[in-house]
């Protein structure tokens, strides 16, 4: 029989301990040694612990921390900090599934994009053909609110999340499978549609899990952190995406297409175990659908709501870029199919960089000044693009000075992207927060969809044509240029109805109040 008054076995750089089950899972922090149940040498080795000596046992037993000062102290400190709650410190297995999801789903677009770019062509497909590909793998997407809104009402063997996490990785693994195998090297045009139409409910559909449970769990955060959960979890996002995409690219190239479609089938199934483990609360209780669709539209009616939503509608909107650039710079600067690709993939490394940025350094900037200063930053990049219509290019090759105006503005666009992400995602009514956040995400993506339907719009004006430019008459190009700039630009007009910061952001919606006071 063991000794209540046993104390804890210092072994190299370790305290031993197995009684984990003492650990307060809603506690805000957790501590990173086993201490002594004696207060004295508690406090003479600079530790405190309010637990009693029966919670106490061998180093005989397997569980262990590290003790302070060493390295181990210092990655566990790092994977585990102290100052965040558990349920927030998302290296813990039980929460793994957070971060993996949505690095699961940059690869997965990454690795789907430049095999779409190009498969469907060398199968024969027409160009409709294959723009119709790409347009069903984006489909499911018109739908997150629909996905949203059923996890938040109808549990899947007792849980909200992770059950259709699983499912919608099963589902997107199991139409590549289909298309390896029944298809396999000569797929139909409409059997790769049908595939490529059902990975992408299910990636969707666990995208939306994911954006889900981020939505709950940044509630958690104090005001000083908001924000840090979300550009976590879209650096893991963008990381995977900037990896993935040259990986498919080489792959297709050298080894054929239906290694990047066993990849797509294989990786979703990586997750599952992950998804297995994850920490989610068991038959929660759930609001009617009636009530949760009177609440979302409270919200919506909201001030609090539509101000920055507005904002978030027109600015995106107003993000017109010039269609005729990838034509200019294939006809007249002859840019070769490999470095129009190679400035895909600096945009995509570009756009992961400017991720970070925000989350380390821009995250403690206002956000009005975030887009202001980004906004001018990307209007001079867009009249840079006059100067090398014009042939100015000051000693740089044309590539080169092509690559900091395109690639520089996805830098800008990752800065500017965690604002609003952090921003509707505290807009979220609690209990609601599949619907409403896929709502709010829903109206940003129509805007940018909006945005590149008016920029198809604007070619007409001017001549900016093949052929046109083959002539030498890049007049068009040059006036298209200085328009789409210019609209780019007003979008700081409508900055006033964003929030400056997150504590104004409190301030508008009232439940933020009450959720940091509880």
């Amino acid at each position: 029989m063991k000794s209540m008054d046993a104390q804890p076995v210092p072994t190299n750089d370790y305290y031993y301990d197995n009684n984990d089950d003492h650990h307060n899972d809603d506690a805000t922090t957790e501590m990173a040694v086993v201490h002594s149940p004696s207060s004295s040498s508690l406090k003479s080795n600079g530790f405190t612990d309010s637990r009693s000596s029966d919670e106490f046992s061998y180093a005989s037993e397997v569980h262990f921390y590290p003790l302070e000062g060493s390295y181990q102290q210092k990655l566990y400190d790092w994977a585990y900090p102290s100052n965040v709650p558990r349920e927030l410190q998302i290296l813990r297995l039980e929460n793994l599934a957070i971060p993996t999801c949505y690095l699961l789903v940059g690869i997965m677009q990454g690795l789907s994009g430049p095999l779409i770019n190009v498969y469907p062509l060398d199968l024969g497909a027409t160009e409709a053909q294959q723009a119709s590909v790409g347009s069903l793998r984006s489909l499911p997407a018109t739908f997150k609110i629909l996905f949203g809104f059923w996890s938040d009402n109808y549990k899947l063997f007792g849980y909200r999340r992770k059950s259709y996490m699983g499912l919608g990785w099963i589902v997107s693994s199991l139409s590549m499978i289909i298309l390896l195998f029944v298809g396999g090297n000569n797929p139909s045009i409409p059997l790769l549609s049908f595939s490529f139409l059902m990975m992408g409910t299910g990636f969707w559909f666990a995208d939306v899990m994911g954006d889900s449970i981020v939505a709950e769990k940044a509630k958690l955060e104090t005001i000083e952190r908001r924000g840090n959960l979300q550009s976590t979890c879209y650096a893991c996002r963008f990381f995977g995406l900037m990896v993935s995409a040259p990986f498919s690219t080489v792959i297709y190239s050298s080894i054929g297409a239906n290694y990047v479609i066993s990849l797509l089938a294989i990786f979703p199934l990586f997750i599952l175990p992950i998804v297995y483990v994850y920490k989610e609360r068991y038959n929660v209780k759930v609001k009617s659908p009636g009530d949760q669709c009177k609440e979302i539209w409270s919200t919506v009616c909201s001030r609090a709501v539509w101000q920055p939503m507005g904002f978030v509608y027109l600015y995106n909107t107003l993000q017109v870029g010039n269609a005729a650039w990838r034509e200019f710079l294939k006809t007249v600067l002859e840019f070769s199919s490999n470095q129009l690709n190679s400035l895909l993939i600096i945009a995509y490394v570009l756009l992961y960089l400017g991720i970070l940025a925000y989350k380390y350094y821009f995250i403690r900037w206002s956000w009005r000044a975030v887009y202001i200063w980004t906004t001018l930053l990307n209007g001079v990049l867009s009249a840079l693009q006059i100067l090398l219509i014009e042939g100015i290019t000051f000693g740089l090759s044309p590539y080169v000075f092509a690559l900091g105006d395109d690639a520089m503005a996805d830098f800008i666009g990752g800065i500017q992207f965690l604002p609003t992400t952090i921003m509707m995602v505290h807009l979220c009514p609690s209990g609601s927060e599949g619907a409403s956040y896929a709502m709010f995400t829903t109206v940003n993506n129509s805007a940018l969809t909006l945005s590149g339907a008016i920029s198809t719009m604007l070619l007409p004006i001017w001549d900016v044509s093949k052929e046109a430019m083959e002539d030498g008459d890049l007049s068009g190009m040059t006036n298209l240029t200085i328009l789409t700039t210019a609209l780019q630009l007003s979008g700081i007009c409508f900055v006033f109805l964003l929030p400056r910061t997150k504590e104004e952001l409190v301030a508008l919606v009232p439940q933020l109040k009450v959720e940091l006071e509880e």
